[in-house]
């Protein structure tokens, strides 16, 4: 069960550093195989919630995985020097431009530390990732969501939040974005890094970018320092269990991460898989190939099933369940899903109770998703 929220009362004599984190709500995972196959018996479960890679991640990984075993009780390499090394070449840039982080969720807090005041302002599009506007009360700062029409980052009106917070230091930015698989052009991110401050940082969270090459915004850290691009080895490399993932920014910059970030931050294992991992390209394009392909397949289902979708850039998309029928709606699939063994995610979090997001799987398991889906639409 899980814990009653803390408040002031209950803490008392002790206090929170800011009452914006009493504000917070513990962030939900999607449910785990084993939850469901103790609460409701099944044991054939299809796991569709989490944007992990179905095909698992490349045969080089668990060579290099195998090789670290009899060094479990040395510390890893606390500079990470062949990762960042391998980074470095494999994006162009200088080592010194590199940050490695416990998963990129551990890099967005990095950068929220280390830029960020009780004093300062975070800007963030609505429906963009969660964690932005925890960071925001986690700091004690000002979380300015700029509310968007389209699911996507309208820069227009987020060029005008830093207008009108000269206090914004940080900007955040989902591309392509989760939950909604939305995308932006490189022309018009280079308007608006070029339009802002070069005291206000713009990070741009890239976790989904294999699935989606064309979104690359590498070319920005050559003309802009203020520029950060966030990545993981959690989705296309399949290493989510690992935990590993990479800032690029200014040397300045990354500098001061470094600073801050925890002593031996990623593990030995995970150092090694995410250099194996990045080596083998080969299987990041099967990967892009097999969710292109599938991506396809599943739209043309919905479509058939009546239900509305926002075309996605990434290994996921977002579904709208607003069926004209009784007691037929996104919360009641999601339950009727998870009762028959497949676990997507609910979107309510995100201000979007309409809608669940599927992340794309193997042939077997989309069918399954469409099977299921077809029943419980479809039952008197």
């Amino acid at each position: 069960m899980a814990s009653p929220q803390a408040t002031s009362s209950s803490l008392a004599p002790l206090t929170s550093a800011y009452d914006s984190i009493l504000a917070l709500t513990p962030y939900q995972t999607g449910k785990p195989v084993e939850e469901l196959t103790r609460e409701y018996g099944v044991s054939d479960v299809v796991k569709l919630a989490s944007n992990e890679n179905p095909l698992g991640c490349s045969p080089h990984v668990t060579l290099a995985i195998t090789e670290q075993l009899g060094q479990l009780a040395r510390y890893p390499d606390g500079n990470g020097y062949y990762l960042k090394q391998a980074l470095a070449d494999f994006n162009r840039v200088d080592v010194e431009q590199i940050t490695l982080g416990n998963g990129s969720n551990d890099l967005l807090d990095l950068l929220a530390r280390g830029f960020v005041s009780c004093d300062d302002t975070i800007v963030y599009s609505q429906y963009a990732f969660v964690v932005y506007s925890m960071l925001a009360k986690i700091q004690g700062a000002t979380g300015i969501e700029v509310p968007t029409p389209r699911f996507g980052h309208d820069l227009t009106a987020m060029r005008q939040a830093v207008a009108d917070h000269p206090n914004t230091k940080v900007v955040f930015i989902a591309n392509p974005n989760n939950p909604t698989g939305t995308q932006l052009g490189q022309k018009e991110l280079r308007e608006f890094v070029t339009s802002v401050p070069a005291s206000v940082l713009v990070v741009l969270d890239e976790a989904y970018i294999e699935y989606s090459p064309e979104s690359n915004n590498r070319a920005l850290l050559d003309e802009f320092d203020n520029v950060v691009i966030v990545r993981t080895f959690s989705k296309a490399y399949g290493l989510a269990g690992l935990r590993v993932g990479y800032a690029i920014s200014s040397v300045p910059v990354a500098d001061l991460l470094n600073r801050i970030r925890q002593p031996f931050n990623v593990s030995r294992v995970a150092l090694a898989a995410a250099a194996a991992a990045l080596a083998d390209q080969d299987f990041i394009e099967a990967t892009r190939l097999s969710n292109a392909e599938q991506m396809r397949w599943l739209e043309k289902q919905f479509d058939a099933l009546g239900l509305g979708f926002i075309k996605s850039h990434a290994n996921f998309i977002m579904v709208k369940f607003e069926v004209e029928m009784e007691d037929i709606n996104a919360i009641s699939i999601h339950q009727a899903l998870l009762e028959q063994g497949v676990i997507v995610r609910p979107l309510a979090a995100y201000g979007l109770p309409n809608w669940l997001r599927i992340t794309v799987g193997l042939a077997e398991d989309n069918l399954r998703l469409i099977d299921t889906l077809r029943s419980i639409l479809t039952e008197d």
